[in-house]
């Protein structure tokens, strides 16, 4: 049966639709006329036998044997029937329910996806985001740091932070003088550049949402984490920005984050308002730009792994956000900045008694884990404008000037350094970043990480009970999980000695140490209701998604891995 994908005009047999297979059929055409042939597609869609539609609920079956987790998947999730065989009894066949229902079936598919279309912006970006890269680019371009790369004698040591250590900053970067004054003036031309009203971001007043990166192997990531975090109560709206076409799942971006209220935008449709401007911008470099091109006001960016435990929305309206317009959270280690870096940006890199706002981090403070980003675009703009210049001259400059090599080293420092340089206020969460993973037989494998709550690590530090440094007080409650190595990626995380199977090659659970950590942000529970996420995505994407084109054994592979290790065999479990 040839089934019609939204994104696309005409029926496709393939399970996604990249943008140039669709352009070069002419299924896929943009902006309004896209919208109208969609329009035309989803009453074809309607004479179709057994359309299979997102959503639909109310249909149960039973479930035997190690696929004893799916006794529900809505029919345009379903894996196909071979799959499943000799473990389902249907209580009510879905071809009866669909032949009865197929006009109010049809009717829901035309609203369905004609909102889902409506709701992507992924054919004709925001104008107005690419008249902002036109009047941005340049002034990057003009601001170039006309130096060398510097020279690096050894990576800087991954050391962990500890706040009574002394030691001097590694200094194991080499540029001449002459490289050193031309960064500082290219340094200094820029911000004079990024004036409060020119070049001026785009952005809806008065709205916040969700932004993350994401694409290829990413997707079905992101899709759980989402999932994930819709668990919490969250209703925020996210953006999930593609580098390109070549990126775009039609099945994902049109029908699974729609329902989730989440949009793809690809990145490169707004690049090419310069043409070859997105050649200069490498994948790690992506964040940033992705927070300057969303649409919202107000964004918490979190990494295609990260999720949070409870409704983000509560950081967006209390302090620190309120009062300083940044939130970061802390890596484990060090700062290892470059004393050269100060120079640059003529800061001395020890802070002053007398200086009221955060002093310099490179004494103070742990480095930036930067999987998630809490950013206020009214009041930090600049500072946003300022990490993109460090992005963009990230690789050849600003990156061994961060981090001289040391663990992570990317954008993660960048967002912190641009609130310093400009003498914008901050605030990065001093809760330490705890490990989170299993033990094996040559100590711990760890697989994740857990973040604290802002809020409350907040309010101790206004009161000067600082953790970190010694105070006997409660932890802040856990925040955010990030699972970020390896990627719950269903498709490939049942590795032999892997975070899921052990070294006997024996199914195992992944989160289990440290013990106060694992019970602190809710222990089995949380782990559960994760892989209860992670075999949605593992069922409703095979078959479907691109990057998981030709597999056929990720969703009965999950449900082997869930019904040993969560469900005792035989039992039904509602996947909804």
């Amino acid at each position: 049966m040839a089934r019609w994908y939204p994104g696309a005009v005409g029926a496709k047999k393939e399970s996604g639709l990249r943008r140039s297979d669709a352009l070069s059929a002419g299924w896929l055409k943009s902006g309004t006329q896209c919208r109208q042939d969609l329009r035309v597609a989803a009453f074809t869609y309607m004479g179709m036998a057994q359309p299979r539609l997102a959503g639909l609920s109310g249909l149960s079956f039973a479930l035997h044997g190690p696929a004893s987790a799916l006794s529900f998947i809505p029919s345009a999730l379903q894996p196909p029937p071979a799959q499943l065989s000799n473990t389902v009894n249907f209580s009510l066949t879905l071809n009866q329910f669909l032949l009865r229902h197929a006009l109010t079936l049809g009717l829901v598919a035309v609203f369905t996806w004609t909102f889902a279309s409506w709701r992507s912006h992924t054919s004709n970006p925001s104008t107005s985001h690419a008249q902002f890269w036109t009047e941005f680019q340049p002034l990057l371009v003009a601001s170039d740091p006309n130096s060398n790369t510097p020279v690096r004698i050894k990576n800087a040591e991954s050391v962990g932070f500890d706040p009574k250590n002394t030691d001097p900053l590694p200094d194991l970067l080499r540029l001449t003088r002459e490289d050193v004054s031309n960064m500082r003036l290219a340094h200094s031309k820029f911000i004079d550049s990024i004036q409060p009203t020119q070049p001026r971001l785009h952005y809806q007043p008065h709205t916040r949402g969700l932004v993350s990166t994401a694409g290829g192997t990413y997707l079905p990531v992101l899709v759980i984490s989402l999932r994930m975090l819709r668990q919490s109560g969250s209703t925020l709206p996210m953006e999930v920005f593609l580098a390109n076409w070549d990126e775009y799942d039609g099945y994902v971006c049109q029908v699974v984050l729609p329902s989730l209220n989440a949009q793809c935008v690809v990145l490169s449709e707004i690049l090419d308002a310069i043409t070859d401007s997105k050649s200069a911008i490498e994948k790690y470099q992506y964040k940033v730009f992705a927070m300057m091109f969303s649409s919202f006001e107000e964004i918490l960016f979190l990494d295609a792994d990260a999720f949070s435990l409870q409704d983000p929305e509560v950081l967006f309206n209390s302090d620190p956000f309120l009062s300083k317009g940044l939130v970061t959270w802390p890596d484990f280690w060090r700062p290892t900045t470059s004393p050269l870096y100060y120079e640059i940006v003529s800061q001395d890199p020890k802070p002053k008694k007398t200086d009221e706002k955060q002093p310099n981090p490179a004494m103070i403070r742990q480095s930036t884990e930067s999987g998630e980003v809490l950013l206020s675009k009214r009041t930090h703009a600049r500072t946003l404008l300022l990490a993109a210049y460090y992005n963009f001259y990230g690789p050849s400059h600003y990156y061994p000037l961060l981090s001289q090599g040391a663990a992570g080293e990317g954008d993660k420092e960048t967002f912190v350094a641009a609130a310093i340089a400009l003498n914008e206020p901050f605030y990065q969460v001093s809760e330490p970043i705890r490990a989170v993973g299993r033990g094996t037989p040559d100590g711990f494998a760890g697989s994740t990480m857990v973040q604290y709550n802002p809020i409350e690590d907040y309010i101790l530090t206004k009161k000067g009970e600082w953790r970190i440094k010694g105070a006997s007080v409660p932890p802040p409650q856990p925040f955010f999980v990030h699972v970020n190595f390896p990627k719950f990626n269903p498709a490939t995380v049942f590795t032999d000695g892997g975070p899921v199977v052990d070294e006997r090659g024996k199914y195992t659970r992944a989160w289990t140490a440290p013990e106060d950590v694992v019970d602190a942000f809710g222990g089995k529970k949380t782990e559960k209701a994760y892989w209860k996420e992670i075999l949605w995505t593992a069922c409703a994407l095979e078959g479907k998604s691109i990057s998981w084109k030709g597999r056929t054994d990720i969703c009965s592979k999950t449900a082997d891995y869930w019904s040993t290790i969560f469900e005792p065999e035989g039992q039904t479990y509602d996947l909804i």
